[in-house]
């Protein structure tokens, strides 16, 4: 598809958003948290991880409004001995980026809503250059009580992405997504979320994303989070250098703990 094909695209989902938030009424309150996780050891061997997470959101009459971002970086250092000598060997464990942002219209009564969503991502240990995806779709909140939240979102999307080792590439896709989020009690929560993209001339394709969060109140503003997260490539990029070609493990599965405070 031609460069310009893309920016198309982008105008159009842009003025959607924008045709569907005209002359409204501003949003009220903006409900946001910033999040901390760090792990550092010492010995024969040395590991330094820290990520961050950034959230906000906002609802207003008819209007929903999210986004996010996300950093992740982590090196290893491991020692030998070589040529009698003790030699320190460092590598990186983690280096990846994110943010996306999404506003939704709600249509049909409290639960039918129209969507536009865009998101990109750089993983340099999964050999992600940069992937950019941009979506808009219909979604419904198949439960909607005080408790728990349930909704499922459908429609086309739009994928801008550069693998290490293979040319730049830019596709049509289908996105499949739903989401849930669980008030355990008045202190702990549950988030969950799924998401599925297939290439729609090829549907063999795909990457599938999965979270799931606990949160549990240790203040009014601070909070304990445990996050299990698992990104699936079902072509993953290759090792460069390498022939015949060697690529990497489709699966990046991540655990985390951390600490994240709200405002």
């Amino acid at each position: 598809m031609q460069k310009h094909n893309t920016h198309l695209i982008l105008a159009a989902i842009a003025a959607a958003v924008t045709s569907m938030a005209v002359a409204e009424e501003a949003p009220k309150k903006w409900v946001s948290s910033a999040g901390l996780n760090f792990t550092l050891t010492s010995g024969n061997s040395e590991t330094f991880l820290v990520g961050g997470s950034l959230l906000t959101g906002t609802k207003w009459d008819k209007n929903e409004f999210s986004a996010n971002a996300d950093v992740a970086y982590g090196q290893n250092t491991t020692k030998s001995v070589v040529g009698g000598s003790l030699v320190s060997t460092k590598s990186t464990t983690a280096q990846n980026y994110g943010a996306g942002l999404q506003y939704n219209r709600i249509v049909i009564g409290d639960r039918g809503y129209l969507y536009a969503k865009a998101d990109g991502r750089q993983d340099k240990i999964a050999g992600v250059d940069h992937r950019f995806t941009f979506s808009p779709g219909f979604g419904y909140y198949l439960v909607r009580e005080k408790n728990l939240e349930i909704k499922g979102e459908a429609g086309p999307g739009y994928v801008i992405e550069k693998l290490q080792g293979v040319p730049s590439d830019d596709y049509v896709t289908l996105r499949v997504a739903e989401n849930l989020k669980w008030v355990i009690s008045e202190h702990s929560r549950v988030f969950q979320t799924l998401e599925f993209q297939p290439q729609v001339d090829d549907f063999d394709n795909y990457v599938a994303n999965f979270s799931v969060k606990l949160e549990t109140d240790i203040t009014t503003s601070l909070k304990l989070n445990v996050t299990l997260s698992d990104t699936y490539r079902s072509r993953p990029a290759p090792y460069a250098g390498t022939a015949p070609l060697v690529f990497r493990e489709k699966n990046d599965i991540q655990l985390t703990a951390g600490i994240s405070y709200s405002f």
